[in-house]
């Protein structure tokens, strides 16, 4: 076991460094790389049915579906984006026209439908979106949820424009 010698220049240079380069960076302004868009999922487009019709409501409700919209590098939140979403619940299956809907994102950027229970299909329970409207890159998601108790999911998109 070595033993370090602290002296009054090795303060002085392990100072100066903290202040030339903060404390593991917390020091210096934060400065955003860009906000890279988000990956389609694999399985995320199963059972998807283009043109879904928006709704306030799919079926009887008692779940709810929220999530985000943002632009890819600036992360600004995008109003008016049409999100697309299914899944397998209490009241059909994930292929089942009716268990399609589609909502469109608020000023914020923010989406919230209303759907039955959402209940495990192939073992897992899980929901679909589709951001499909074509002034960004087509994505699709299939969030797991971490319990088939949960009343709520959610899912975040980041958009590269076309």
């Amino acid at each position: 076991m070595s033993t370090y010698m602290y002296t009054r220049r090795s303060f002085l240079v392990a100072g100066s460094a903290l202040v030339a380069g903060g404390v593991s960076g917390q020091l210096a302004p934060a400065h955003a790389n860009g906000l890279a868009p988000t990956p389609s999922m694999r399985g995320g487009s199963n059972n998807y049915l283009p043109n879904a019709k928006i709704v306030d409501r799919i079926g009887a409700g008692g779940f709810w579906m929220m999530g985000t919209v943002r632009r890819a590098g600036d992360g600004a939140p995008l109003a008016g984006q049409r999100i697309q979403i299914w899944a397998h619940t209490t009241e059909g299956h994930e292929r089942d026209p009716h268990s399609h809907g589609a909502t469109l994102t608020n000023a914020n950027g923010e989406f919230r439908l209303e759907m039955p229970q959402i209940v495990p299909a192939f073992g897992q329970p899980h929901g679909h979106l589709a951001y499909d409207s074509g002034d960004f890159e087509t994505v699709f998601l299939r969030p797991v949820m971490p319990s088939a108790k949960d009343v709520s999911l959610s899912a975040h998109f980041v958009l590269k424009p076309i």
